[in-house]
């Protein structure tokens, strides 16, 4: 077995990496900030004890919270959006209890800012639309819809299986844990947005200026808003890094020259052909992103697309940022950033 056992110069290569981690998390400084958002006049009607008035309220504010560890000024800040029906949760402890890729980037030393979408969680929604119905200015039928995830739906399109209750063979997701995913899924009040500019975009880009250059990273509902958030303002965009989401192809030839100044990764996982009959085609979304990332390379970008089963990492489901392999994934993407991004900013 002599062979078998690594140098001395590799055991410590290995070991410092391992015990980086599990030693106590230091951190430089911590909070949370809202990001834009617009006074709305409205004429709220009576509830219970509370008289009917009309006054202001603040809508389309965006909530993020941040780490910034102990060197965070050697990297980029990255910013990191969840997916529909989902919180900035998506990004913290796993289902079975790990190390989110929040806490992991940071003990990477990477600033982290966490992101609810507008209409989503600490971010909160424009009741105007609901509250207008209830006093009768409106009618019911144009009270915006609220989508619901149920956990059949989660199960086949986050691809945990072929169908509801079996797990692929392979599935990197950790099943046994699969209560703590359903815990996360929360309503989605997207509806109450306009359909052509969501806030979020214009909130994203807001913060990367305010953040002096950022990473961007977005994930399946919010997958492609780093680049409509760059469309709006690229100044403060230094980097994007797009996870498992239908690509926009239809782009103008000065849109796309827009988007590739900047270094773009698009992510997916396994399984994309292997779920049928869903709300959702992976296979599909897979292919618009290879044309997206051709479209920037014959604009002389720099995009990758990171198909992991091209790199031997099989299983991998919709939710990657949580399954058993993770931490793999989060290195690909770290030494990605590195060699893309942060050599050509200059840290």
């Amino acid at each position: 077995m002599k062979g078998f056992l690594p140098s001395a110069s590799g055991l410590v290569a290995l070991v410092a990496p391992l015990a980086a981690l599990a030693a106590p998390l230091t951190i430089k400084e911590q909070g949370s900030f809202f990001v834009g958002g617009e006074s709305k006049t409205v004429a709220a009607p009576a509830l219970g004890p509370i008289p009917a008035q009309s006054g202001e309220i603040t809508v389309n504010q965006m909530y993020v919270q941040y780490q910034i560890p102990m060197r965070g000024a050697e990297h980029l800040p990255v910013v990191m959006v969840h997916g529909c029906c989902l919180s900035s949760k998506t990004w913290e402890t796993t289902p079975d209890g790990r190390m989110g890729w929040s806490e992991y980037f940071v003990r990477k030393q990477r600033p982290v800012y966490l992101a609810d979408q507008v209409s989503r969680a600490r971010s909160g929604f424009d009741p105007t639309a609901f509250s207008d119905v209830r006093s009768g200015k409106s009618t019911p039928d144009k009270m915006p819809a609220i989508l619901s995830a149920t956990h059949q739906i989660a199960w086949t399109v986050f691809r945990f299986g072929p169908k509801f209750g079996e797990a692929f063979p392979d599935e990197q997701f950790p099943i046994a844990a699969i209560d703590e995913l359903y815990k996360q899924m929360i309503p989605d009040l997207n509806s109450t947005l306009p359909r052509d500019n969501n806030p979020t975009w214009k909130q994203m880009a807001a913060l990367a200026v305010k953040l002096d250059g950022a990473i961007l990273m977005g994930h399946s509902e919010s997958g492609f808003f780093p680049e409509q958030a760059a469309l709006i303002d690229p100044k403060g965009i230094r980097g994007i890094v797009s996870i498992e989401m239908p690509c926009e192809t239809t782009l103008a030839s000065t849109q796309i020259e827009t988007l590739a100044q900047i270094p773009t990764l698009v992510v997916f996982g396994d399984h994309l052909g292997d779920v049928t009959g869903g709300p959702v085609s992976w296979r599909q979304s897979f292919e618009t992103c290879n044309t997206f990332v051709e479209q920037l390379k014959k604009a002389d970008g720099d995009a990758q697309m990171m198909h992991l089963p091209a790199l031997g990492i099989k299983g991998n489901s919709h939710m990657l940022m949580q399954d058993r392999n993770s931490d793999e994934v989060a290195d690909l993407v770290i030494a990605w950033i590195d060699a893309h991004v942060e050599r050509k900013a200059g840290h």
